[in-house]
């Protein structure tokens, strides 16, 4: 009873939120069935290990959630993504329409700039520069979510996304975890999503298909689409509720002032990382008074929380006299980050309750003795979660608190190195998350004014095709050459 219960709880917490219902209720609500069906003591699951483990994780990754959202609001009210996006787009011209679109996304998300401040920003960019071109709009969503949604995401080296942060508490690394491997990946995933997509444009051409016909519908109004909103903040560390709130600049910065904030993001990034917190004493942090933890296990998310805060300041400092209503930009960037990071922290809730259950041994069990060895069956594990849930850090963070700990003693066993794991675990989330119910699938189509009929096939393509190509060489490259 106890598997049929983790089974019926998940089929129903996947269903309802599919549906649009909070994951705030549906998370405890769902954990608590399936201790029901195990008959495990209900109020104990909810209050110690449903609220421990989900408080842990806002322990350890709010503070990111709330610094990128930050980030991405003020970068959104300096004009300064726009200003990007803009010189972007004039330099490569409508010739150049799909690389142009792809490469704006990439440097504002590699950037740290929040997923959905890129989507408001993109779309009505990317739909003005596709019709000058006369490409189909259809291929507009793929575009944008290949710049956005893919390598700058799970496996461009020092990425500030928050996917890329989980895992190193876990297996004590940096935001540079295989840098190499890192770097194959995005080129793959790059080049496959750009191969397909000029392929498409040249078939539209080939038979005639220009942009297309774009109804009359605000599409600034998905941003207060209460169903939009549920979906969204699970699928990402931003609320769109909070796009309209503080003030607009009413002129653009020069590209340079634009462009530096996300420069000292990589920068501060890579210098915290693999030069300053090396470099000091953390043995303090064993300490209990300090949780007993150690500088491997916090070293990251201390790297790339003084990037965002240390690029957020300079922000600040040379877009003062654009930043119309600071105090309100800034109210909105704080509250943007709050219900994506609970609605996380609530799956990821659910999923230590699930583990905690004795029918979960069956789940693990199985889960460890697929064929492959350890970065295969990491592999399964992170993409089977992350499309259950419709969230790649919902479903990374469940994999690893369940599982972390015994990967680690396999890999250490068979001599493979955390940083190989790190990288596998990440963009193994980053795949099959991309499914019709992931929730910035549904933003995305809304904010270009397409459907899942008309767009979601490119999405297939570009997001999880590539990614798998991807993942299939860094476990080869891995297995053949250890981490690099």
């Amino acid at each position: 009873m106890g598997l049929v219960g983790i089974i019926v709880a998940l089929a129903l917490l996947i269903w309802l939120a599919y549906r649009g219902w909070s994951i705030l209720l549906l998370a405890p609500a769902a954990a608590l069935l399936a201790s029901a069906f195990a008959r495990e003591p209900l109020l104990a699951h909810w209050t110690q290990t449903f609220m421990g483990n989900a408080s842990k994780f806002l322990a350890q990754f709010f503070p990111l959630f709330l610094l990128g959202a930050l980030f991405g609001k003020l970068m959104d009210d300096s004009g300064s993504v726009k200003a990007i996006a803009q010189t972007m787009t004039e330099t490569l011209g409508p010739n150049r329409a799909i690389l142009a679109v792809i490469l704006a996304g990439a440097a504002v998300t590699y950037g740290g700039v929040s997923l959905f401040v890129a989507f408001f920003v993109l779309a009505p960019m990317a739909l003005e520069l596709f019709r000058a071109a006369d490409i189909p709009r259809r291929l507009i969503p793929a575009a944008i979510a290949l710049g956005t949604s893919t390598f700058t995401m799970s496996a461009l080296p020092g990425t500030p996304a928050i996917q890329n942060a989980i895992p190193m508490p876990f297996f004590g690394t940096t935001p540079f975890a295989a840098p190499g491997l890192g770097i194959v990946a995005s080129a793959i995933m790059l080049g496959f999503g750009l191969w397909w997509l000029g392929r498409e444009e040249r078939k539209a051409r080939h038979f005639g298909e220009g942009f297309g016909v774009l109804d009359g519908e605000d599409l600034s109004a998905v941003a207060d689409d209460q169903f939009i909103r549920e979906r969204a903040t699970l699928a990402r560390e931003f609320d769109p509720a909070e796009m309209h709130h503080g003030q607009q600049a009413e002129t653009l910065p020069p590209i340079w002032i634009a462009a530096l904030p996300l420069i000292v993001v990589v920068l501060v990034n890579l210098v915290m990382a693999l030069i300053v917190l090396p470099a000091l004493d953390f043995d303090f942090l064993e300490e209990e008074q300090w949780g007993g933890t150690s500088i491997r296990a916090v070293g990251g998310v201390w790297s790339v929380a003084v990037a965002l805060a240390t690029a957020t300041l300079v922000l600040v400092i040379l877009n003062r006299g654009r930043l119309l209503n600071l105090r309100a930009s800034m109210d909105a960037g704080a509250n943007a980050s709050v219900l994506p990071a609970l609605s996380v922290a609530s799956l990821v809730g659910f999923g230590a309750v699930v583990a905690a259950l004795p029918a979960f041994a069956v789940v693990r069990d199985w889960v460890l003795s697929i064929g492959g060895g350890v970065l295969v069956s990491l592999t399964v594990a992170t993409n089977v979660l992350a499309a259950l849930t419709g969230s790649a850090s919902g479903g990374l963070t469940i994999a690893l608190d369940a599982l972390g700990e015994t990967y680690m003693g396999l890999a250490a066993a068979q001599g493979i190195h955390p940083d190989l794991l790190h990288r596998v675990a990440v963009i193994g989330a980053g795949t099959l998350d991309s499914l019709p119910h992931n929730g910035a699938v549904v933003s995305l189509l809304a904010v270009c004014g397409s459907t899942h009929r008309e767009s979601y096939r490119d999405i297939v393509v570009v997001c999880i095709f590539g990614a798998m190509i991807a993942l299939v060489a860094v476990i080869i490259l891995g297995t053949l050459f250890g981490s690099f």
